[in-house]
């Protein structure tokens, strides 16, 4: 089973931000709990009494906000540069990739960004799970695994639809179940999706890379074909 964890970044209803992502990391069942650990590695650097109190998240963690102004700017900047490599970087190819959908909302007429951006990678991982089975005879099935959010309700109905009715390319072949939801705070890989949603977000709507360099190669891939982002521009 690939247990794919995935979240957004930028937001839709607000006109001064130009992109809106979708992204996250496909981990196959066993891999989850050893990136847990090294996740819970960096949160100890916060809060070696309770580090599980200690939330990932891209935003905050640049801004200060959440309680984060308590620690140096380097320090915190330092911590999601080291959750991705941890989470991702050192761990792509073995049971690890990521997949993420950018879009510019103002390319999209009539359209919208949550649900383009949903079908893109919701397509783009059952095309994974498919390639698998056709190419490696591995049958394995895959889950999605979002945070709870404002688009959480439009994700339940669109995932819905997905399962049955199929996306534009097609019907969904290799999902074992709807999509799940879950409270960011009590999953460290749905913080590390946040991280890397945000990266992608840094990177196109402010020509920041030092977190998107960290993860850049490591989007599905096969054959020297990358298969796992989408940008709309």
């Amino acid at each position: 089973m690939h247990l794919f964890y995935v979240d957004e970044s930028g937001s839709v209803a607000d006109p001064s931000q130009k992109y809106f992502v979708l992204a996250g990391v496909a981990v196959f069942e066993r891999k989850a709990h050893w990136i847990e650990q090294s996740l819970n590695s960096i949160a100890v650097r916060f809060n070696s009494i309770a580090p599980h109190e200690v939330e990932l998240h891209g935003s905050p963690m640049r801004s200060g906000r959440e309680g984060w102004k308590a620690h140096p700017l380097p320090d915190r900047l330092q911590a999601i540069k080291d959750a991705l490599h941890e989470g991702v970087e050192k761990e792509y190819g073995r049971g690890v990739r990521l997949f993420g959908a950018v879009v510019k909302k103002a390319e999209l007429i009539n359209e919208d960004p949550v649900i383009h951006a949903f079908e893109q990678v919701a397509s783009r991982f059952d095309m994974f799970l498919q390639r698998l089975y056709t190419k490696h005879n591995d049958p394995q099935r895959g889950i999605m695994v979002f945070d709870k959010s404002s688009t959480e309700q439009r994700i339940q109905t669109l995932a819905r639809d997905f399962k049955y009715s199929g996306h534009t390319w097609g019907i969904t072949r290799n999902y074992a179940e709807v999509p799940l939801f879950l409270d960011s705070k009590a999953s460290r890989l749905i913080q590390l999706a946040d991280l890397i949603a945000y990266a992608l977000f840094r990177r196109y709507e402010h020509n920041d890379n030092q977190f998107f360099d960290v993860i850049k190669d490591c989007f599905d891939s096969e054959g020297g074909v990358q298969h796992g982002l989408y940008v709309r521009e």
